[in-house]
């Protein structure tokens, strides 16, 4: 385990552990993380993708599950080997009036985070049980809540509650997916990168910006920044190898489950086409029509288990935000009353569903780069990273993912919202 500061062991004393201790301690936050790359927002996306589209898009969920595997590794790092999060790196290091105005879009980006989670959340309700969107919302809100209490009782506690929902979702899909089935060739021919007109540019950005989310660049490294406090670099960096695992195996997971939502929706929806109907309840009734009703009780559940799961990690990222960049905190209650502001809205207005959703992601990916350029800066400086300074070539790949999405970003502006 490494020589231990007797400073720091006289004031925070701790028990013998096995030499299993530095693996076991990382396994957990990129499950956390990973939730925001299968929420609710996903669902509209690549349901929509595959209905419309059927396996051509396939490539982007697997381009942008590979960038977002590097992206929170380096949010993670950051934390390990500063002992603080994004958040308040970006207000010690960067002018005030820049933090500022990241906060600023931050809480604009929560504010689109939490449409997604509420919107998802309540169409997963409505469907198992008939509850009006409306109170659906304020139901979801009130389990948040509860989940986010035992986060109270120590971390491990709220990242075993995250990860079991994300084992919801994961287990809902592969019985879905094992009943419907896919085509080999057509999935095959989907990892061939091609867009399908601004239409497909359209939903590509709004699949980046639902798997690579701007909260979660910024909560990973709030997860991971304790855990290194108090050792020295032997055991830091035997904790960084079981970081970086636990993102591959967590966001892995979350590619299959992303490409099973595409090949699902393929699969049901793409021959027939939509017919002006919402994709994500088609799918749902397709689902019960032709496999059964035990398919379609599995999607409606594995789209809750993801809207309450996502909801709850959205409001811990927002407390993270806040606390970051301005050193304080609002009271929970109040700060998840303001950004679910929207979401009630479209919901009270009965507003498409899946529709809002895949506008809300259009809106998360515009958001990505605010917090991506600050943690490729921060993490290639070695004055704030120490050793653990990204390599160059790490630099490079980050900042041309960072590229990737800008670029995507200024055609769909230019070739979509300017016609």
């Amino acid at each position: 385990m490494g020589e231990q500061n007797p400073a720091v062991a006289a004031v925070r004393p701790r028990p013998r552990v096995s030499r299993l201790r530095p693996a076991t301690t990382m396994v957990g936050p990129a499950f956390v993380a990973a939730v925001a790359y299968v929420d609710p927002g996903n669902f509209a996306t690549n349901i929509s993708a595959g209905a419309q589209y059927g396996y051509t898009l396939i490539w982007v969920i697997m381009v942008a599950n590979v960038m977002a595997m590097l992206i929170q590794y380096l949010s993670a790092k950051l934390g390990l080997a500063t002992g603080h999060d994004l958040a308040e790196l970006c207000r010690e290091r960067l002018p005030r009036r820049v933090s500022f105005g990241l906060w600023v879009q931050a809480e604009l980006v929560a504010m689109a985070t939490d449409l997604a989670e509420f919107v998802g959340a309540a169409i997963g309700l409505n469907l198992l049980f008939g509850v009006p969107m409306p109170v659906a919302g304020l139901i979801t809100a009130v389990v948040a809540f509860a989940i986010l209490a035992l986060e109270q009782r120590g971390y491990r506690r709220f990242e075993l509650a995250i990860a079991a929902l994300f084992g919801v979702v994961f287990l809902g899909f592969a019985y879905d997916l094992f009943w419907v089935g896919a085509d080999p060739v057509g999935v095959v021919a989907g990892l061939i990168p091609s867009f399908a007109g601004p239409d497909g540019v359209l939903l590509a950005v709004g699949i980046i910006g639902a798997t690579v989310m701007p909260h979660a660049i910024y909560l990973h490294s709030a997860l991971t920044k304790a855990r290194g406090r108090g050792e020295g670099e032997e055991v830091r960096r035997k904790l960084l190898k079981s970081l970086r695992a636990d993102v591959i195996v967590a966001l892995g997971t979350a590619s299959l489950i992303n490409v099973s939502m595409l090949v699902l929706a393929a699969s049901l929806l793409h021959a027939t086409g939509l017919g002006g109907a919402d994709p994500i309840l088609l799918a749902h009734a397709d689902l019960d029509r032709y496999v059964g009703g035990g398919a379609a009780l599995v999607f409606a559940v594995a789209l809750l288990a993801s809207g309450v799961s996502s909801s709850s990690v959205g409001t811990y990222a927002g407390q993270v935000v806040m606390r970051g960049f301005l050193n304080r905190s609002l009271p929970l209650f109040l700060r998840r009353g303001v950004t679910m502001l929207p979401a009630l809205v479209v919901l009270g207005l009965r507003l498409p569903a899946t529709d809002s959703l895949v506008l809300s992601q259009v809106v998360l990916s515009f958001g990505i780069p605010f917090a991506l350029v600050p943690l490729v800066l921060l993490t290639r400086r070695r004055d704030v990273m120490g050793p653990f300074v990204n390599r160059r070539i790490t630099t490079i790949a980050a900042s041309s993912c960072a590229a990737v999405i800008i670029a995507l970003n200024t055609y769909l502006i230019v070739g979509v919202f300017a016609f």
